[in-house]
């Protein structure tokens, strides 16, 4: 019988790739609060280039998101998130040294260049056991949102200090932290998990694109995100305009972000007990919504704008942590790596979008225009979920299949999907695995039989 908990080797695995998937998104995001107030001595500053440089990594990683994680299938996981660390370091270092925003962004850009997030999760998932791995991947889910909170403390602090190339060094220098950590803490995996699971199948991304649920979800990560840059374009800005000097900016946002954490709660466990994802989802849309109506409404009253702040990570935060359960639940079995490839694809490019559109709202109608921009696409993004279904409650499992042909693939398929509690079965003969979607009743140990039978 499997152990119940994590092995120590995959806490390890666990903590310490969270380690630096964290360290790295941290880099990304120091810049959003501060980039608006501290790079005004940058020569060809305006809103537009703002919006640009803040978004410009999104661009490259959704190019390169889905390519790097192949990659990582052909040379190895560990050299690909090597690389992609170089290069964000490299790109840190540029932008550290440039005196024009058009040097940023091209720093930006490189730093974007170093798309690991696919091979990160990829190397998580060959270093796991099937029935840990989703615990393994929330714990970097995790991570990632502590993150966040954390360059919304110290990006502030760093560029108050160090200026903003004190803080494109410190995020080269987590980069090499992140390199340290992958060489010494992170084991070598000795296999790979099957790949449905893990890395991205071009030949199935447009299926993915097709789907009506998956491609809500697709949309909602692009707003999301889109929403998030573009906000971040403005807001510093109308904070300093109402009183806030930028040395301080960090004690409204790091509060605001830990006490949403709290606030999410109440959703989540309304969303349990009744069952029903899709109203809890819409609640969290119509929280955002106020928010952004109370920043456009209320730009010059610092209460106002800190209650919309917190309203908008409450908000925030639940979307950013339902997203990739519900894209687990919705995809088919056995393509979770390509869901989740155009999933990644589609909020990275929501982050370039944000820039620019934000930038150039905000270079035409002001803080206000922003806001009010971000209010409309949530807005659509609440009539996109008006056809969204409530997710069945079902587990995933992922098990080895002795098969020696196509004809016994099939075979066995059929067999698993009339087991008790098989909601969905698929049997790959090139990978030997069979991808199960089970509910409550389904019994591994007949499962298990059926694999391990010659017919």
């Amino acid at each position: 019988m499997a152990a119940s908990g994590l092995s120590g080797t995959e806490k390890k695995v666990a903590f310490s790739l969270a380690s630096v998937f964290g360290l790295r998104m941290m880099g990304l995001f120091m810049i959003m609060p501060v980039f608006a107030l501290y790079g005004q001595h940058l020569s060809g500053f305006s809103p537009l280039w703002i919006g640009i440089a803040i978004g410009a990594y999104g661009l490259t990683q959704a190019l390169l998101q889905i390519p790097m994680g192949i990659l990582s299938d052909k040379i190895g996981r560990k050299p690909v998130i090597l690389g992609g660390l170089v290069l964000f370091a490299i790109g840190s270092l540029i932008a550290a040294n440039a005196d024009s925003i058009y040097g940023v962004v091209f720093g930006r850009a490189v730093q974007g260049m170093g798309a690991i997030a696919a091979a990160v999760l990829a190397l998580a998932a060959d270093l796991t056991r099937d029935e840990q791995r989703t615990k393994v991947m929330a714990i970097i889910g995790i991570c990632i949102g502590f993150s966040f909170a954390l360059a919304l403390l110290v990006g502030p602090i760093v560029a108050q200090h160090l200026g903003l190339s004190g803080l494109f060094l410190l995020t080269a220098a987590l980069a090499v932290l992140g390199m340290v950590i992958v060489q010494v803490l992170v084991p070598n995996p000795i296999s790979q998990a099957p790949k449905g699971d893990t890395v991205a199948a071009p030949a199935r991304l447009k299926r993915m694109l097709a789907d009506p649920q998956l491609f809500r979800l697709d949309a909602g990560i692009f707003i999301l995100h889109l929403v998030l840059t573009a906000v971040f374009v403005a807001l510093p800005l109308d904070l300093v305009d109402a009183g806030l000097v930028k040395e301080k900016h960090w004690m409204l946002y790091f509060p605001a972000f830990i006490g949403a954490f709290f606030l999410m709660v109440p959703l989540i466990i309304i969303g349990v007990k009744k069952k029903n994802t899709k109203a809890t989802f819409q609640i969290a849309l119509v929280i955002m919504m106020l928010a952004l109506a109370g920043m456009a409404l209320f730009s010059h009253s610092l209460t106002a704008l800190s209650i919309a702040i917190l309203l908008f990570f409450t908000g925030f935060n639940y979307l950013e942590a339902s997203l990739p359960s519900l894209i687990a639940k919705f995809c088919p079995v056995g393509e979770k790596g390509s869901a989740m490839g155009v999933y990644s694809t589609s909020q990275f490019l929501g982050a370039f979008c944000g820039g620019m559109l934000g930038g150039g709202a905000y270079q035409l109608l002001g803080a206000q225009g922003v806001f009010e921009l971000a209010l409309g696409l949530m807005l659509l993004w609440l009539l996109l979920t008006l056809g969204m279904a409530n997710p069945v409650m079902l587990k995933s499992y992922t098990l080895a299949a002795q098969v020696a042909d196509k004809s016994q693939a099939q075979t066995m398929a059929t067999r698993l999907s009339q087991l008790p509690g098989v909601a969905e079965a698929i049997v790959v003969l090139e990978e030997k695995v069979a991808y199960l979607k089970v509910d409550e009743y389904f019994d591994l140990r007949q499962a298990r039989a059926v694999l391990g039978s010659p017919n």
